[in-house]
């Protein structure tokens, strides 16, 4: 499976699944743009490991919340790179929090981040794909917007939605040669779980037949599949990633 001759964008990419995602992509050929909200030196480090993988790499800040900003930071990697072939849609938050205790800055922040992210960045890089006959988008979604989960009304309804999109965005593009899928991440070892108590892991790793917590390598490798030529004839698809958490 190679990515040589390819331009990739990931968006929150300085950190658990995103960077795991770029660098795996970077190891089989792609050339790379990392972008991040925050966490500039984390996000330049990745940077900096793709091109000691000799390969092309910038690192491009832009809050994916941001619609005017998003899209620029898509333009960006557009004009840096010379073209783009495959988007992650990765970039997401939590503000957890049982539904009488959400607030609307907790609701706004995270499905701004998740649904309008992710419209905003596939927005502008439909338009270079369509131009090249070719491209990849792949949004990472989550059990939670597959099953819900309690006290994650938020969470789960921006996952639901990139569900809906991923579908819809998939039927209006597939003529063109660009394939949409979405994976779902079951509970995945990354700063955004980190924060379980011991006794929420053991539950969890109790209910996954496979008898434990998923690893970003693990989501990465989902993720490159569904970009990659292989999968040319998989479009509109959710694939989960969960060890057998949620079974349809």
């Amino acid at each position: 499976m190679s990515f040589e001759g390819k331009v990739a964008l990931i968006t929150g990419a300085s950190r658990g699944i995103g960077r795991e995602t770029a660098l795996l992509l970077a190891r089989r050929g792609a050339d790379v743009v990392v972008n991040y909200r925050g966490s500039q030196d984390a996000a330049e480090q990745v940077r900096d490991e793709i091109r000691a993988l000799g390969r092309r790499s910038e690192a491009l800040q832009a809050d994916v919340a941001d619609f005017t900003a998003a899209g620029e930071m898509v333009r960006q990697a557009i004009s840096a790179m010379g073209r783009l072939d495959i988007l992650v849609n990765n970039a997401g938050v939590t503000r957890d929090n049982l539904l009488l205790r959400l607030d609307e800055g907790d609701w706004d922040l995270v499905v701004d981040t998740v649904l309008k992210g992710s419209f905003a960045c596939s927005k502008a890089a439909v338009r270079q794909m369509m131009r090249q006959h070719y491209g990849r988008i792949l949004n990472i979604g989550s059990v939670s917007g597959l099953g819900g989960i309690a006290g994650q009304a938020n969470y789960s309804s921006a996952k639901a939605g990139l569900v809906g999109f991923t579908k819809a965005l998939a039927k209006e593009v597939g003529s063109r040669n660009v394939t949409v899928n979405l994976v779902a991440p079951g509970f995945i070892k990354t700063e955004m779980t980190a924060h379980l108590s011991e006794a929420t892991v053991a539950d969890v790793i109790e209910s996954t037949p496979l008898g434990r917590l998923g690893t970003p390598v693990d989501v990465a490798a989902a993720v490159c599949f569904l970009v990659s030529d292989e999968a040319s004839f998989i479009t509109g698809q959710v694939l989960s990633v969960d060890g057998g958490l949620l079974m349809h």
